[in-house]
């Protein structure tokens, strides 16, 4: 509270009293919790129908551009197709839902996340990855799931119903984190179709740490590659888009990161 003197002349004497009013102070506004601008990147994937039907439009156009990859093969090396996991074809929502809720960041909870092997299949992934699978073609899934998670990762998906879910077609990380050896690695042995992913890096190491604008620049530079040989699936909860807002400094407090979000935004 504040102090409001007040000095009062009384009667014709000239008599002064004096009377203290206590001013209230406004309280503080509460501090909003570090996770609430993921809110409605979350609640759009887990309840948009509109992510739902990008999901199934990736994959209806993956089958399509796989078909005309397979009419047009003549290397003697086999097809594949590379995909990522998480937010490609497991939905992780759930676990940025608990970050939400419990006010905490990655990467808390997340081992014990995938340790529970639930996370459910993104629309039109376990079937398309079935069909390229009947059609000779080989399924190899590359993600920065740290290696001590292998067991879990390939338990939740063959709950899920993915093909090939065994060792040799699945690529975790070890100790770094660009996909570029691991794409390597399989382009020794196979001729790669098509690449699904989230995130840009999982297309090409030329996206890895640029800025905003380079990024964009870059997809510009590259346009004719997407939708025929690089498959993009939404994720407005986390990525390189995000960092780059950062410039990777992730490890910035939640009220910094807050004030470079809205600095990007663009109005009028």
């Amino acid at each position: 509270m504040g102090v409001l003197v007040l000095a009062l002349l009384a009667g014709a004497g000239g008599c002064t009293r004096t009377v203290v009013v206590e001013k209230p102070v406004p309280a503080p506004a509460p501090a909003l919790p570090q996770n609430e601008h993921l809110v409605m990147a979350v609640l759009y994937l887990q309840h948009a129908a509109e992510a739902r039907a990008l999901r199934y439009q990736a994959y209806a156009l993956a089958r399509t551009r796989l078909d005309e990859a397979l009419s047009h093969h003549k290397s003697p090396k086999k097809l594949a197709v590379v995909v990522d996991i998480d937010e490609t074809v497991l939905d992780n929502s759930p676990y940025e839902g608990k970050l939400i809720k419990a006010n905490a960041s990655y990467p808390e909870f997340w081992k014990e996340w995938c340790q529970l092997a639930q996370a459910k299949a993104i629309p039109g992934a376990v079937e398309f990855l079935n069909y390229a699978v009947s059609r000779g073609v080989d399924v190899f899934y590359v993600s920065n799931r740290r290696l001590e998670l292998l067991e879990p990762t390939m338990e939740n998906l063959r709950r899920e119903g993915f093909p090939q879910v065994e060792v040799g077609h699945i690529y975790l990380r070890t100790d770094e984190s660009s996909k570029e050896n691991r794409r390597l690695a399989i382009q020794k042995t196979h001729e790669i179709a098509l690449l699904i992913g989230d995130n840009l890096a999982d297309f090409a190491a030329v996206f890895e740490g640029q800025s905003t604008q380079l990024r964009n620049q870059t997809v510009d530079r590259l346009k004719k590659e997407f939708g025929t040989r690089f498959i993009v699936l939404p994720n407005p909860m986390y990525g390189d888009w995000e960092g780059a807002l950062y410039n990777y400094q992730w490890r910035l407090p939640a009220d910094q990161k807050a004030l470079l979000r809205h600095r990007a935004l663009k109005d009028f």
